[in-house]
Parts: structure tokens; sequence; C-alpha cells
């Protein structure tokens, strides 16, 4: 209850953040992430303020604060109760959320998914990554970078996330021959990123011969401090690859922890891309006007060798 007296609270901040004074005139197209205390949403949320500004429309961004997919299906249905114009919704539980985004089609509500698709629910388009392909290559420059195989460990956030299972199986599709994951892999941390640490330093005590240390979602590095001081000693390991870790997104944070030599590699997404689409989209259906029903956007290949590049436009 009190997660979600937060999340109601910050309903009304970002109301008033994204309304003018003909707010009420406006439509108002919900963004909702899987939880608002994941950096990695913050970016869509840019977009969707961004893109509500050029389109004449209100962006409301509201999820539960941490990954409670409970708390993100009461969200959406008081969305639904209070009449919202649109949703788009990084779904963190398919068995969660297909009721309530079916609930809200019915109700003539635009609905479509972004980050993390809903593909067996009534959603009428995705907007977001390709995560099978983000996965694959996650594990092919692990690979690359190692290519005499090994013991392996993946990080990933809640078992139920469609998009996060796309993205193991990708992983491991990637890896290819000679390559055997450690017991206890995936690793579920419900995108707390601190617990991704604590669960990757366990892993290496566990498994101190490891050779590749592989989070399908950014999670552990969105705490540079704390990753540092889990990845320092093994840096020189890292330096030679006899580790190797690559992890999903490019996050500011991210990108300075590869360029100072505590990771290997970095696959991103493009998530202010995917809350501008999620608008744009949103607001075609409210017209009555058809959308692409899937829609990728890109995928980013970070290395030293270009993470500069890649610092210089981070936000």
């Amino acid at each position: 209850m009190r997660k979600l007296l937060l999340a109601a609270v910050a309903l009304g901040a970002v109301m008033t953040m994204a309304s003018g004074a003909n707010a009420q005139d406006k439509l108002r197209f919900a963004l909702v992430p899987k939880a608002m205390n994941n950096p990695y949403f913050d970016l869509s949320r840019d977009g969707c303020m961004d893109a509500a500004k050029k389109l004449g429309v209100e962006c409301v961004y509201i999820g539960p604060v941490e990954h409670e997919p409970a708390s993100e299906a009461q969200i959406v249905q008081d969305l639904i109760t209070q009449g919202i114009d649109g949703l788009a919704i990084s779904v963190a539980d398919v068995d969660a959320l297909t009721n309530v985004i079916d609930q809200a089609v019915a109700a003539g509500i635009p609905t479509i998914t972004f980050d993390a698709d809903a593909p067996g629910s009534k959603r009428q388009a995705f907007v977001g990554t390709d995560n099978y392909a983000m996965g694959k290559a996650i594990g092919e420059m692990a690979a690359k970078l190692h290519p005499k195989g090994g013991t392996f460990a993946l990080v990933s956030g809640g078992p139920a996330a469609a998009n996060l299972n796309d993205r193991v199986r990708g992983t491991i599709d990637g890896l290819g021959a000679g390559w055997t994951q450690v017991a206890g892999s995936p690793l579920y941390c419900n995108d707390d990123a601190a617990l991704a640490v604590q669960q990757l330093q366990d892993t290496l005590t566990a498994h101190p011969d490891i050779d590749a240390l592989l989070p399908v979602g950014g999670w552990p590095l969105f705490v540079p401090d704390a990753f540092r001081n889990f990845a320092e000693p093994i840096k020189a390991k890292l330096a030679s690859k006899e580790v190797v870790l690559v992890s999903a997104d490019t996050l500011k944070s991210e990108l300075e922890l590869l360029r100072d030599g505590y990771a290997n590699g970095l696959i991103g997404q493009q998530p202010y891309e995917m809350g501008a689409l999620a608008m744009e989209m949103l607001q075609k259906l409210k017209k009555g006007e058809k959308v692409q029903e899937i829609t990728y956007v890109g995928l980013d290949t970070v290395t030293p060798d270009n993470v500069k590049e890649f610092l210089a436009k981070a936000k």
C-alpha cells in the first residue's frame, strides 16, 4: 500500500510537470514502466515528455516505485478508471498484466506495450527492442572476446518478464558450443541494482574461475560505486579477457565503467526513442489511424574502442 501511495504522489508530480495552462484540454497518455526506481526508464520518460510537448498532448509517467507486477497492474487499472486517453506499458509480468490490458482495450482506450511486450494480450502495438537479437549480440560478443568457451552466469530481472527471457535465450544461443551455465543462473534481481551486484559477488565467490558474467539488463552497472568495488579485484582479468563481462544497456554510468576498464562491452537499447514513439503511436490510434503492430528500435554496440563517442552524447 505504501508503494502505491508513493506512486500516486509521483503521478501527481509528473502530471504537474507535464501539464500546462490548458492541460485539461489535452489528451493524456500514460507511460507505465516496470519500476520508477530503475534509471533505464528515466530515458523513456524523457522521450515521452519531449514528444508530448511536440504533439500537444500530456505525458503521464507513472508506475510502481519498485518492480512489483501486482502494483503495476493496479496502477493500470486505476488509470483505466480515471479515463486515461491512452496507455503504453512495459510489462513486468505477462500473467499479471494481460487481463488489465484487455480491459483497457475493451474500454476503448488505445493500449500498446513498450520495452516489454505481452503478445498474447489484446494490445494494439509494441515498440521496443528485438530482445532475442539483443541477447544474441551479448552472447556473440562474449564468445568473440573469450573464444575458448567456459562457464558463465546470467543476471536477469524478473523470471516472468517475457522480454528478459528472450534475452536469456538469445545470449545462450549467441555463446554457442563450449559454454556451460553455472548452477543458480540466471540470477533474478527483480530490477534491484544493489541486489544484482551482490548476486554477482556471490557467484564469483562460489565460482572463482568463472569465464563470463553476462547481465541481460544493466542493473548491476546502474550503481557504479558498488559495481566498481565488486569488479576491482578482477579488473586485471577483465583486461586480459580471462574473465569477460558484457552487459545490456548503455546508460552513462555503464559507459563510464566500460571506459575505465570495469567491463568489456555493452549492447545498448534506445529507451528514449521508445518513449517518444509510444506517444506518437497513441496519438495516431486515438485518431483512428493504424500503426505498425511491431516496431523495433535499434541496438548499439559499444566497446572500449568507441565508448568515448557514446559518452560524448550521453545524458
